[in-house]
């Protein structure tokens, strides 16, 4: 194969054939395509972009690369979930578990963040002992024995991808809708699942800024998806403001928890618990395990209220290596240095600015600038008052977690940016925007 010559075809906006771009991805696989050429032919794609055809082509290469996930035949269909990032999005932690217990299985293969979004991975790495990376025969007996798993990509799974995001990441071809389409589809894919939600978010911390750029991504995932045999929906949702109401590896975990005992601390039921209950009401709207979505909504809530999600939680913990007498301990106690930051006056929260909070939990060591990049699994911020609720005077209107009295000085200097009060109460936009079904 001569890679040149289709770099060159690409660079001039021609169409590439299926089998070529399998040729090209299972030898760039093997090592016999040097990093730079491929690196040549991300920037092609990103500037001449790929067709339907293509993107589809790619996808299958990169799933094709490695290892499936075989399941054995089950009544419980196989489901996941996937969300394009943002700050405090916790979602994974909490659906995994209610899942399992609506009859699903949930073999969710999650990743790590870089930057400012958080990944699941960092997230589960806070709790003490919990394993992250488990063999494909763990992943697929824990699924059949509990229900559900939340764990890395084995080395062995998709190959392809961890190549190429890792050059994409170098050669600023991120922002490409083909190439997300088919980073994120071949690994689900790989999964052999029945059933997939995506939540694509848009706002000031999320990957696509408008609604527009989301829904455009939410549809090349949603029809590339459908025709691969997966049946999947995608919700849009906002990210200017952090979802829930803490952001921060340790401390969204405890958020998980809160949300899974139906804990609110006094405060009103927030976003969390909502768009928790509505990706688990798509999953059986679409397997038809519920007539029809209010009916599934219901269901979700019921199981959630009714507390065996949270012991599920724990058995999965468990079966992944976390030391649950550790775990229950650090629940319960604060290492770090918290300091509040206080309202100037009263009246109704208008801005709560994701992006901020986000480069503050970063700078605290909360985060990656780099992917080798050492964190903090416990600072962070939480306690967060959100758009549209009423606040007095000296009320708080955050918690930040640091690891010294000074960066937690700084930390509250900059979170003051953040926050924005007004005399009347703002009109908040739904947190679901809008719904792809095909």
């Amino acid at each position: 194969m001569n890679f040149l010559s289709l770099i060159e075809s690409k660079r001039e906006g021609k169409r590439l054939a299926p089998e070529e771009i399998q040729n090209f991805i299972r030898e760039f696989t093997a090592g016999s395509i040097p990093d730079y050429q491929m690196a040549a032919m991300l920037m092609a794609i990103y500037f001449r972009g790929l067709d339907a055809a293509e993107t589809r082509a790619l996808t299958l290469a990169m799933r094709d690369s490695g290892d499936f996930l075989k399941s054995p035949k089950d009544p419980r269909p196989l489901v996941d979930k996937h969300s394009t990032g943002g700050i405090g999005d916790k979602v994974s932690l909490p659906l995994a578990p209610l899942l399992a217990c609506l009859g699903f299985r949930v073999p969710m293969i999650s990743g790590r963040g870089l930057g400012i979004t958080g990944g699941t991975l960092d997230k589960l790495d806070s709790v003490p002992g919990f394993k992250t990376l488990l063999p494909v025969e763990q992943i697929i007996a824990q699924v059949q024995k509990i229900g559900c798993v939340i764990c890395g990509q084995t080395g062995k799974m998709v190959p392809a991808d961890k190549k190429i995001y890792a050059l994409r990441d170098a050669s600023g071809t991120v922002p490409s809708i083909p190439l997300i389409v088919a980073s994120i589809l071949s690994k689900k894919l790989a999964e052999n699942l029945d059933a997939m939600i995506l939540d694509v978010k848009f706002g000031c911390a999320a990957f696509m800024h408008s609604k527009m750029e989301a829904r455009k991504l939410a549809r090349a995932m949603v029809a590339l998806a459908n025709d691969c045999g997966v049946n999947t929906r995608a919700v849009l949702t906002g990210m200017d403001a952090p979802l829930g109401r803490a952001a921060g590896n340790w401390l969204e975990v405890k958020e998980s928890v809160a949300c899974l005992e139906n804990r609110t601390d006094g405060l009103p039921l927030d976003d969390l618990r909502l768009l928790v209950v509505t990706c688990a009401a798509h999953l059986l709207a679409q397997t038809r395990k519920a007539k029809n979505f209010d009916a599934a909504r219901k269901m979700a809530e019921e199981c959630l209220n009714s507390g065996a999600p949270r012991k599920k939680f724990d058995q999965m913990l468990r079966a992944q290596g976390a030391d649950m007498e550790a775990f229950y301990k650090k629940l319960d106690s604060t290492v770090l240095v918290g300091r509040e930051l206080k309202a100037s006056r009263s009246g109704f929260v208008s801005r709560c600015d994701a992006r901020i909070i986000g480069e503050v939990i970063r700078d605290l060591g909360g985060g990656r600038l780099e992917k080798d990049s050492a964190i903090d699994y416990d600072v962070g911020v939480d306690g967060m008052m959100k758009p549209g609720e009423r606040v007095e005077k000296n009320s708080i209107l955050a918690r930040v977690y640091a690891a010294s009295r000074a960066e937690a000085h700084l930390a509250i200097d900059r979170l003051q940016s953040a926050f924005e009060i007004s005399n009347g109460k703002p009109k908040a936009p739904p947190l679901v925007a809008e719904v792809i079904l095909r």
